[in-house]
């Protein structure tokens, strides 16, 4: 395939990409196919003559036709292949020495070594391609007898023992071919009669306590993973009371099927224990073991393994033992096991020691042996014994990054914490953290003329305890065996020249535990925040859009304005008016317009209401007092799992303390008849958000994953809107990526503010994610949402959520994009169209369907 780009370029942009995918298409997928070869370009199988699209079982094929482009079809990663050079040093030798003196005036040009490296780049090029393509996919009978065989024990597996299958191969006269594959299931076969027969009386009577749970039960159809699965429960059920030496492989069923009409009889069959020892070889039955002792070594190295103990401890039937002086207390360190004394040995108890030790963060991996106790003549008994090396008493981390936003045009962040591991020797984390930044923007408030005119600078303090601390016991409700953990944060940060000019502070009590393996419930039992405005009277600079609507208006009526609150300026004409003065014109013609001075249109009354609103609302203090619950369920079991749910609850309320005992105190209110607490007027709200994910894994990097996310919050009481910082913006790399964060809605506004946020919220995304070649990826998706106020203080109906009507106006955006992974995170480009805008008048589909108004955005790892 050979490509003139020198042509493509007379092209605009759109005809010149159909024409390379055009190209692309036209490629020769069986070039390197040889003769008496057919390329695999399809595979069908047939259940009774029917055409099957279960992927499970088409996953059993040997041979699969090279990966294809989702919606285009191409095998891209083929023709790659195609495109390398099978003899890359043999052509470039040859090359070189084509012409008379070519490789003469190469060296003299370049030098010797520098020819002898452009042969190898060209050679590693070529093998780059082969690598990063893939070889045709021949079709082979010998894999496709294979195959076929491979489908009858899939459905043998399934209780189909009956099954016949059979194929053709239809090979084509352009060295293509199909593989068709024939399958006659019979009649399945289903579990009829179970019984066991368990040698060891102990083993068999744990397992007649807990038979209800099988996983196999006569009138099942017969599975063979379900076997495998009982297999692993009674293994488990086993191990988790008692039998320290029992493994799988003692474990066997027996089916009869003979002259049964279809019907399997099965029998479990558990046989003793094995032993064989020099020369002999026995059988015992399974007997249980219990813990005699629990020794815990909390500061074992490889170094101090021959030392003597110097210190030692005992608590609740654990003793521990120290080459140094003991540095934890007995409580911490013993409530991290729940491998007890006089128990039975368990599994379950040993993972979870592992678990909760490596949750701590102050140890690494413990090392947990089990040895027969020698004073014990039955040989039923074993020590415990935990080996624990510390972690460095102190960790520093330093990190710095470069962005862009829509407050700095340019910014420098940097930061560092200073850990201290078991800090009051119960295994407490205390972590000190700072962080600050310096950036360029052209809208600081910063008179001088300098480029790093805006900074921000914070400070952090957490410390986090293993347990709930709660003055009421909570074990019952929350067991050591959920991993709990209690936090306390306290933060505050200071920015300069950046919008407003905000302090703020920020305070919470944390809670968070582990119910099992896929749920995480986090509290917030107490959440504040305070944020105070020091440079309020930078609003009208900051927001632009706003100030450009209330001058207008300004401008409009100037025959009612004051004159003084215009700019002063002898050169302006009468067709450019004059423009208020920030922020003393402002300030003056709204107290104005408060005092009914002026007679405005109705539309042009509805707009400077609008403004001020929002003007008061962001330039207000505000003090934020709450509580939140978050419930997450997440079934992915690892980070190569790529079909998994998750689903996120959060409920927040705020402000109903302080509203409780306002009257108590005798708290003063405001202009507005709200309360204050040193002269802040304090939220009051309720919050509600979800968050639904959902990835299906299709085979060879295919992937289609959707999100569901809505939230709401809801004013009342000493509030009638949501503060800023808890508030809900659209539009974003992780949103409606057609549209730049905070550039979306509410409603079909238009986005007539510069950081447009509301009060209620739903998006909706989905992306099907596919390979390209290697380890670049890439992604069709579609995004709709949008956000609305709600039950609150806005009066613009464009904005408002009235009615289940106003879903019309969700936004929809699509587009396509790359995503290169590095294995520890994902670099991630996308382009994102804007296919429905609703603040058009006419709502149109497609209108802004171009590259002018697509946006670009970039992110690491996975929007969700």
């Amino acid at each position: 395939m050979k490509l003139n780009f020198f042509c493509l370029k007379s092209f605009p942009a759109k005809i010149s990409l159909i024409l390379l995918v055009l190209l692309i298409i036209s490629c020769n997928a069986t070039k390197k196919v040889k003769e008496g070869q057919h390329l695999l370009v399809k595979n069908n199988i047939l259940e009774n003559g029917e055409r099957i699209k279960n992927r499970t079982i088409y996953n059993q094929l040997y041979q699969e036709p090279n990966v294809k482009l989702p919606l285009l079809g191409i095998p891209l990663k083929l023709h790659i292949y195609n495109i390398a050079n099978p003899n890359p040093d043999t052509t470039f030798y040859n090359w070189l020495h084509k012409k008379p003196k070519r490789e003469e005036r190469l060296i003299k040009f370049l030098s010797k070594k520098q020819v002898e490296k452009l042969g190898q780049s060209y050679v590693e090029f070529n093998e780059f391609l082969e690598e990063t393509g893939e070889a045709p996919v021949i079709v082979s009978k010998q894999k496709t007898e294979r195959s076929s065989n491979r489908l009858k024990a899939w459905y043998w597996n399934h209780g189909w023992f009956n099954a016949e299958t059979d194929f053709k191969i239809e090979k084509e006269k352009n060295k293509r071919a199909k593989v068709d594959y024939f399958i006659k299931p019979h009649q399945a076969y289903i579990l009829d009669s179970i019984s066991e027969r368990i040698a060891s009386p102990q083993a068999d009577s744990v397992y007649q306590m807990y038979k209800k749970e099988a996983l196999i039960k006569n009138g099942q159809q017969f599975e063979t993973e379900n076997f495998d699965a009982e297999r692993q429960r009674i293994v488990a059920l086993f191990r988790n009371n008692g039998f320290y030496h029992f493994e799988q492989e003692y474990i066997t069923f027996e089916a009869d099927t003979i002259n049964t009409n279809h019907k399997a009889n099965i029998d479990l069959v558990i046989a003793d224990r094995n032993i064989q020892k020099e020369d002999t070889a026995y059988t015992v039955p399974y007997r249980k073991h219990f813990i005699s002792d629990v020794n815990i070594f909390t500061d074992y190295t490889y170094s101090n393994q021959d030392k003597p103990i110097t210190d030692s401890a005992s608590y609740e039937g654990y003793t521990l033992y120290s080459f140094e002086d003991l540095e934890y207390k007995p409580k911490a360190i013993a409530d991290a096991v729940f491998i007890k004394k006089g128990e039975v040995y368990s599994d379950r108890a040993r993972s979870l020691t592992y678990r909760r030790m490596n949750e701590l963060g102050i140890f690494k991996y413990p090392d947990i042996q089990y040895m027969p106790d020698p004073r014990d003549s039955t040989g039923t008994k074993l020590i415990t014994n935990i080996f624990l090396t510390p972690k460095p008493k102190f960790g520093v981390d330093f990190n710095s990054d470069v962005s862009r936003s829509n407050i700095q045009d340019f910014g420098i962040g940097f930061g560092g914490s200073l850990l201290i591991r078991n800090v009051f020797g119960g295994a407490e984390t205390f972590e000190i953290g700072g962080r600050g930044s310096i950036g360029s923007s052209k809208d600081a408030s910063d008179s001088e003329d300098r480029f790093f005119n805006i900074s921000e600078i914070g400070a952090d303090v957490s410390l986090s305890f293993p347990k709930i601390a709660f003055p009421i016991n909570t074990d019952r409700i929350i067991p050591k065996s959920m991993s709990p953990f209690t936090t306390f944060s306290v933060g505050v940060s200071s920015q300069e020249n950046i919008g407003l000019d905000k302090q703020n502070v920020t305070g919470k009590l944390n809670y968070r535990w582990y119910p099992n393996n896929e749920l995480t419930h986090k509290l917030d039992l107490l959440d504040l925040q305070y944020v105070r405005n020091l440079n309020t009277g930078n609003y009208f600079n900051v927001y632009r859009n706003s100030y450009n609507r209330l001058n207008d208006i300004a401008q409009t009526n100037s025959d009612q304005v004051d004159a003084s609150y215009f700019e002063e300026d002898n050169n302006i004409s009468d067709d450019n008016a004059p423009d208020l003065i920030v922020p003393e014109g402002t300030r003056g013609f709204i107290n104005d317009f408060n005092n009914n001075t002026y007679n405005l249109t109705r539309q042009e009354n509805q707009i400077t209401r609008n403004i001020i609103e929002r003007r008061d609302r962001l330039t207000q203090d505000n003090l934020i007092l709450a509580s939140n619950f978050n419930y997450i369920k997440n079934t992915r079991e690892n980070i190569y799992d790529e079909e998994f749910t998750q689903f996120r609850f959060k409920i927040e309320a705020a402000g109903n303390t302080l509203s409780l005992v306002a009257p108590l105190l005798n708290l003063d209110k405001n202009n507005n008849d709200n309360y204050e607490v040193f002269g802040v007027e304090f939220s009051q709200y309720g919050k509600l958000e979800t968050d639904f994910i959902k990835h299906w894994d299709f085979g060879q990097k295919n992937i289609l994953a959707i999100r569901a996310l809505g939230g709401i919050a809801i004013p009342y009481g000493n509030s009638n809107s949501i503060p800023f910082a808890r508030s809900f913006f659209a539009g974003g790399a992780n949103d409606n990526r057609g549209w730049q964060a905070y550039d979306l809605g509410p409603g079909s506004s238009g986005s007539l503010n510069e950081f447009n946020e509301a009060n209620m919220k739903v998006t909706l995304n989905a992306e099907y994610r596919f390979n390209l070649f290697g380890s670049l990826n890439s992604a069709i998706f579609i995004d709709a949402g949008n956000i609305w106020n709600v039950l609150d203080n806005v009066e613009d109906e464009r904005s408002k959520f009235s009615s289940f009507k106003d879903f019309k106006e969700l936004a929809v955006s699509s587009g396509l994009g790359l995503r290169y992974d590095l294995s520890f995170f994902v670099i991630r480009f996308d382009v994102g169209f804007k296919t429905y805008n609703p603040a058009y008048n006419k709502q149109e589909w497609f209108k802004q369907y171009n590259f002018a108004n697509a946006v670009y955005n970039v992110g690491i790892n996975y929007p969700f």
